[in-house]
């Protein structure tokens, strides 16, 4: 999507206040504590916590924080058991909206969820009501100038390991999509290549956006935006709206 760098947002994101790097680090320390519970805590026998270290190191999280959050989900088995929960919804003028949660109590996280939709005038629907606008891919971002080789070589090793699509539309950043399943191979590939990542996650990308061009409209769904992101259970919104 030209003119929407997703480069540009990332580095937004992560040039954030404290707050929202302790945000991002609690996020990233539950997706580790999960990992480790489901996979043990070797990331050589364990992709998706290799996974989760690599995005712990895109958003800059010291090794010695990744380490201990390791070592903690590993050593305490009565530590808190997080679950996977998911909602979908609508904000103004249709925008298609899925929040991803894990959380320890889903009556507060359900409830919190539907206060932020409120507050902006959106509403929480049904499961599936507007996933099907999305597909699940994974996705990884390469800043231009952190890295510093041959574009047609980063394509042809990024396709070669599996990646789906090479996107070369932005100014600043590549992108690579990939199917789900195939996307640690291809992470890991490129790490092992050293490859620097500004991003690299399944997520999910909207087949088409939809525009704010009333600004009331603007407000309400940066409202709606604001909330979910201040609650430490939501680990990650999408939505189709071309911000």
């Amino acid at each position: 999507m030209s003119g929407h760098s997703k480069f540009a947002n990332i580095k937004h994101k992560k040039e954030k206040n404290d707050a929202a790097k302790g945000k991002i680090f609690t996020i990233i320390g539950r997706e580790l504590a999960v990992a480790v519970k489901e996979g043990g805590a070797d990331p050589a026998n364990n992709s998706r916590l290799r996974d989760v270290i690599a995005k712990a190191k895109a958003n800059n999280m010291p090794n010695d924080t990744i380490d201990r959050g390791i070592k903690k989900a590993a050593g305490d088995a009565n530590s808190v058991n997080y679950e996977y929960v998911s909602y979908e919804g609508y904000g103004p003028n249709g925008t298609a909206i899925i929040v991803d949660a894990l959380t320890d109590n889903k009556n507060r996280t359900a409830a919190n969820v539907r206060n932020a939709f409120t507050k902006g005038y959106g509403n929480v629907g049904t499961q599936g009501c507007v996933s099907f606008m999305f597909d699940k891919k994974g996705q990884i971002i390469v800043g231009k100038e952190e890295y510093q080789g041959d574009a047609d070589e980063l394509m042809m090793l990024a396709l070669d390991a599996g990646a789906e699509d090479f996107i070369d539309e932005e100014e600043d950043s590549y992108e690579i999509i990939t199917d789900p399943d195939e996307f640690s191979q291809v992470r890991q590939t490129l790490e092992d290549a050293g490859v620097p990542m500004a991003a690299a996650e399944v997520t999910m990308i909207p087949q088409t956006y939809v525009e704010l061009t009333d600004p009331e409209d603007v407000k309400k769904m940066t409202r709606i935006l604001d909330l979910l992101d201040e609650d430490d259970d939501v680990q990650q919104v999408y939505h189709n709206w071309s911000d």
